[in-house]
């Protein structure tokens, strides 16, 4: 029984080296992989939304996520973000503005001694 394992294994090991080195039906190694790049960009020509965020999916490398695509995709975000913080700043300060500089008119309905 232990010499029937050995041979097995011998045979399974010879198998994957043939294989591997090229003696399969291919008549040469394993083809080189190509390296996975990032098949959702964010959106160049327009503000990225949730949706663009939630759809983002980086490409595995040998230790887990290529650099330069993470890279990226946290600069592009980082960019949005600032821009959009600093547009909601220059909104605040105009509103901020046209509420100092409007007259106080009174919502509150005039009441029926005030009338008279």
């Amino acid at each position: 029984m232990f010499l029937f394992l050995v041979l097995a294994l011998a045979v399974v090991v010879g198998a994957v080296t043939l294989a591997v080195v090229g003696g399969g039906e291919g008549g040469g190694p394993l083809p080189e992989a190509v390296p996975e790049r990032l098949r959702d960009p964010l959106p160049p020509d327009r503000p990225v939304s949730r949706a663009d965020v939630d759809a983002l999916r980086f490409p595995l490398a040998a230790r887990g996520y290529r650099m330069a695509d993470v890279d990226d995709a946290l600069n592009r975000l980082a960019a949005e973000l600032a821009e959009r913080d600093a547009r909601i700043s220059d909104l605040e300060s105009a509103l901020a503005g046209a509420r100092a500089s409007a007259p106080r008119v009174p919502l509150d309905k005039p009441r029926p001694e005030d009338e008279q």
